[in-house]
Formats: structure tokens, C-alpha cells, sequence
């Protein structure tokens, strides 16, 4: 008879991880992080961005931008799909200043940004009537828009 079994590696459990993003199991994400660890497993950016997409999905933007900031510690390189999910999770729970704070880290990081992380910005600035942080938002954005356009 076959031996049906899944092999326990990174790519098993990134495999998890993404799975419970679809439902917001965000806990359950979580405890397929730390098995990671405990079994000397490699974490890598699509494992930290699959378990913050969870987080964000399950309404946990703590626990989102903790995992971003794990990355730093561990030395996985964070990417636009991080920063993406870690502003998506922070817009839902309406933290607008921690939403610009990591527009401005993704400069420092060198990760580029997207438009959608500006409407994802603009609306948590929205949600808090932070009419002015919306404005500034919106011209930044063009700024971006603008610097990224190749001169011909």
C-alpha cells in the first residue's frame, strides 16, 4: 500500500499557512509559524507573508505588523506583498497613523509602493476623519506616480 503522508517541510506548511488565510484563521496560521521554528524549519517572505495575510483576514492588525516586525529580527527580506498585507490588516482595524508609518518604511526598505496601498491608507484615514492625512496621501501618491514614470 502507498504511503499517502505529506512531507513536513517549508513549502508543506507555507502551503498551510496560505490556507488558513482563505478562511482567517489567523491563530491557526500562527501555530504553523512557530511548528516552523520549533522543528528547525526555514521561515522565509512567503511564509511571514502568507501568516500576515491571515492576520489581516482575521481582523488581527497587532499580530500582522508583530510578524512584519519579526522579519527585521530574523533577517527575511520583506517584500511589497508584505508591506501590502501588513497596511491592508492596519487599514481594517482603522490605524491610519500606523498605515502612513509604514508608507514611509517601505522607503527606507526600498520595497516599492503601490496604489492600492494608498486607497487602502486614504480609506483607514477616512474611517478616523483624518480628512487632511487623506489629502496629503493623494499627493504623495501622485508624487510616487510621477518619480516612477520613465523620462523619455
Amino acid at each position: 500500500m502507498a504511503d499517502d503522508s505529506v512531507e513536513r517541510n517549508t513549502v508543506t506548511l507555507n502551503a498551510a499557512i496560505s490556507a488558513c488565510e482563505t478562511g482567517g484563521l489567523w491563530e491557526l496560521a500562527a501555530q504553523f509559524l512557530h511548528e516552523l521554528v520549533s522543528d528547525g524549519m526555514e521561515r522565509d517572505t512567503i511564509t511571514f507573508n502568507a501568516a500576515i495575510s491571515s492576520c489581516g483576514k482575521g481582523g488581527a492588525w497587532r499580530s500582522a505588523v508583530q510578524l512584519l516586525r519579526e522579519m527585521a529580527k530574523v533577517r527575511v527580506e520583506s517584500d511589497t506583498i508584505t508591506y501590502s498585507a501588513t497596511v491592508s490588516a492596519c487599514e481594517e482595524g482603522g490605524m491610519w497613523e500606523l498605515v502612513l508609518r509604514l508608507l514611509g518604511e517601505m522607503v527606507e526598505d526600498r520595497v516599492p509602493r503601490q496604489t492600492g496601498m494608498f486607497i487602502a491608507a486614504v480609506g483607514a484615514c477616512e474611517k478616523s476623519g483624518a480628512c487632511s492625512s487623506a489629502l496629503s496621501l493623494l499627493r504623495l501618491h501622485a508624487a510616487d506616480a510621477h518619480a516612477l514614470r520613465p523620462s523619455v
